[in-house]
């Protein structure tokens, strides 16, 4: 299975992928999903949000839920979200070589635009499932051709009127576990639990000035919206050192783009996480504060939107430990410290800060990346497991996991499949 992804939407200019919603290459990947499933008889359904989920339909009750997704950030890892959908077959496969059946159903998911690479909400095939987002402003999103949301699903057989909340599919699930690289250098054993999500969200920034030529126009006459922009991408460095987090100006777009143009409008998003909404609030506001100082000493407006925010997740803490105890291994004195301070010292993972766990338990630790199961978690039960990622590089080429290390994935999340769907 895993061969049979890796050469689909992989970039050969950078080696990374580059398999963004509804593009040919994510189709790709979502028909040899649809065939993954026809060959294992798994039961084949598609929400009105572009989710898809394989149903092993056995026993009765609330079902078990696992997967990921399949869509990529520009020049992403092959791990980020198909190693979860290819353990959750493989771990299918390994429970019934072994001749078990299931007393309560289970599923493999695959959400759509998680990264939210190409219409810039993440998770977005699971806020609209879980009514997290307003569906009016989801069919309104734009993708960089200026297409929205609505038009894109709709060339694909969605309707862009149904999306929404599914309640009844939420009804159906009685737990969702997601298998996922870890993506820093927190985890220390093949396999570990998540004990939470923090803070984190997206602002854009546009910055107007007035476009103008590069050679004729003196210092003092220009509107240049680049310098208020530079400022902006130090001062989000200087509030993330100051508050414990981290900011990242990663996507730009300039207007008009020429070498010899004073640019007319600068758009930047800013990514800023921290061990809580007030940090990440902190550094927000550091950045706009010294974005409008030197927006006014330019020339220059700057206006401030925000894309997205998620407050601290939380995963169930019964259904977290109960995952530690299952996947076991030795008890880990270092489970990790994660990036931004401030989390550490949280009481048996109360607080999203690493976690020693007990013996006998999986470390337990939390992150700062995004996912699926942080959005399920607020209407079901949700946890996560992290395969080891031994140089802590992801969404980039580099991002890597070893087969062993993927194989105790697969272990691991068979055994917790086998726990959780076993009980009627």
């Amino acid at each position: 299975m895993w061969a049979e992804l890796l050469p689909i939407g992989r970039d050969a200019a950078i080696g990374g992928y580059r398999r963004f919603s509804w593009t040919p290459p994510e189709l790709e990947c979502r028909a040899w999903f649809r065939d993954q499933a026809r060959r294992r008889g798994l039961r084949l359904e598609a929400d009105r949000n572009g989710n898809l989920f394989a149903w092993w339909d056995a026993g009765s009750g609330p079902a078990v839920l696992t997967g990921s997704h399949l869509d990529s950030v520009p020049g992403g890892g092959a791990f980020d979200g198909p190693l979860g959908v290819v353990s959750a077959l493989a771990a299918i496969d390994r429970l019934r070589a072994e001749g078990w059946t299931p007393r309560r159903p289970i599923g493999v998911a695959v959400f759509a635009e998680e990264e939210g690479a190409r219409f810039g909400v993440a998770c977005l095939g699971s806020r609209l499932l879980t009514g997290a987002i307003d569906p009016a402003r989801a069919r309104s999103l734009r993708d960089g051709d200026g297409r929205t949301f609505g038009e894109v699903i709709a060339e694909h057989g969605l309707d862009p009127e149904a999306i929404g909340p599914e309640e009844d599919l939420l009804g159906r699930i009685g737990c969702f576990v997601e298998l996922h690289i870890e993506q820093g250098r927190a985890l220390h054993a093949p396999v570990g639990v998540a004990s939470a999500i923090i803070p984190h969200g997206r602002w854009r920034l546009d910055f107007t000035g007035r476009g103008d030529h590069a050679g004729t126009t003196r210092l003092a006459d220009r509107r240049d919206p680049m310098l208020p922009f530079a400022r902006a991408v130090l001062a989000a460095r200087d509030g993330a050192a100051a508050h414990g987090g981290v900011a990242t100006v990663g996507k730009t777009a300039v207007v008009p783009g020429g070498v010899n143009a004073i640019p007319s409008r600068v758009t930047a998003w800013l990514d800023a996480r921290g061990p809580d909404e007030e940090a990440v609030r902190r550094i927000v506001a550091d950045t706009l504060q010294a974005a409008r100082r030197a927006g006014a000493d330019h020339g220059v407006s700057v206006e401030l939107t925000e894309e997205s925010f998620t407050a601290v997740v939380d995963f169930d803490r019964a259904l977290r430990d109960r995952l530690a105890r299952i996947v076991g291994g030795p008890p880990a004195a270092d489970a990790g410290t994660p990036a931004p301070r401030g989390a550490a010292g949280g009481g048996a993972g109360d607080r999203p800060g690493p976690h020693a766990p007990d013996a006998g338990t999986a470390p337990i630790l939390p992150t700062g990346a995004g996912h699926d199961a942080g959005v399920l978690a607020a209407r079901v039960p949700s946890a996560m497991l992290f395969v080891r990622n031994p140089t802590g590089v992801s969404h980039a080429p580099a991002e890597h996991a070893e087969p062993d290390d993927c194989l105790a994935g697969v272990a691991a999340l068979t055994a917790v499949l086998k726990d959780l769907a076993g009980e009627e």
